[in-house]
């Protein structure tokens, strides 16, 4: 579907508050755009879920909308207990996922 950034923390202390960033390279066409050719609508094509999980454990979601920005950028926390994987799912309304994977060790 997309090419998927993941800026996550390979290594943390127990009980820190890490911060992961991620970005998407996506148009999220909004349906509302002609096309400068053909005057025509261009279809509605836009990521409308994002879910980051921790040892397959959904941590933080979002539901996104057609005025979501092109190419969307996401940064949210996370509190390091142990040690483990994250999964970053993005899913658009076609039914294509991007997953992006990173591991990080707690000591």
């Amino acid at each position: 579907m997309a090419k998927a950034r993941v800026k996550a923390p390979k290594k943390a202390k127990a009980g820190d508050i890490v911060t992961i960033k991620t970005l998407i390279t996506h148009k999220m066409e909004s349906g509302r755009r002609k096309d400068k050719k053909t005057g025509k609508l261009v279809p509605r094509h836009i990521i409308d879920k994002f879910t980051a999980k921790f040892n397959g454990e959904t941590f933080f979601s979002a539901d996104w909308h057609g005025s979501v920005s092109a190419n969307p950028y996401m940064s949210f926390s996370y509190k390091a207990e142990k040690s483990g994987e994250f999964e970053f799912i993005w899913h658009d309304e076609k039914g294509e996922e991007t997953v992006k994977k990173s591991k990080m060790t707690v000591a």
